[in-house]
């Protein structure tokens, strides 16, 4: 195993500028400034809750819209945490967690298999909490399960507070993850009948 399990991802596009690290066998520390404050607070407790360090420094049009800048730090963290990740030898690989936010109760289901799938089931009313547009919830995991290769099943069980609903998705999402990371002293290999993920 790669006692030295980070990933750090620079990206540079007309639209925007991210750059991002993440240290698997962390402690939850953060620096996070992404310019739309709701995603800075969902990726604090995406760092908190997975114990993942995490740092993104993140500048983009968000005077037209937050789409670029949401899709692109989930790009960049996607592709760090593949490149974290190595070749997965002696992961758990998979992860599963239920976490409620008062009245909202969220599922998320992951494999670390290295084949991308999003199912996500996610219905909120809410369009927007601040500069942030919750439809790109869904694109920020899309883009997360594409970059990574995660298959990621997210489903809200019930809830009516859109920022109750998407807390208890990052939660659930990192607290799967920091199972799904986790090392299994008894796999010395890969833990896939194939031998590779």
């Amino acid at each position: 195993m790669d006692n030295n399990r980070i990933g750090e991802v620079q990206r540079k596009t007309s639209e925007t500028e991210v750059l991002l690290q993440v240290e698997l066998d962390g402690t939850g520390n953060h620096q996070i400034d992404t310019e739309i404050p709701f995603l800075n607070h969902m990726l604090t407790l995406f760092s908190f809750h997975s114990l993942c360090n995490l740092r993104v420094t993140a500048r983009g049009d968000v005077e037209v819209d937050d789409h670029h800048s949401v899709e692109d730090i989930a790009i960049c963290l996607g592709q760090a945490l593949k490149m974290a990740l190595g070749d997965k030898r002696g992961i758990t690989r998979y992860g599963e967690a239920t976490v409620p936010m008062d009245e909202s109760l969220a599922r998320v289901v992951l494999d670390l298999s290295g084949r991308s799938y999003l199912v996500y089931n996610v219905p909120m009313e809410r369009e927007m909490i601040g500069n942030f547009a919750t439809e790109n919830v869904r694109e920020f995991f899309q883009a997360v399960a594409a970059n990574a290769g995660i298959n990621i099943h997210i489903d809200l069980l019930r809830g009516s507070n859109t920022h109750h609903i998407i807390e208890a998705v990052f939660k659930a999402f990192a607290r799967a993850l920091k199972d799904a990371i986790e090392i299994e002293p008894r796999m010395e290999g890969i833990w896939s009948s194939k031998r590779v993920l």
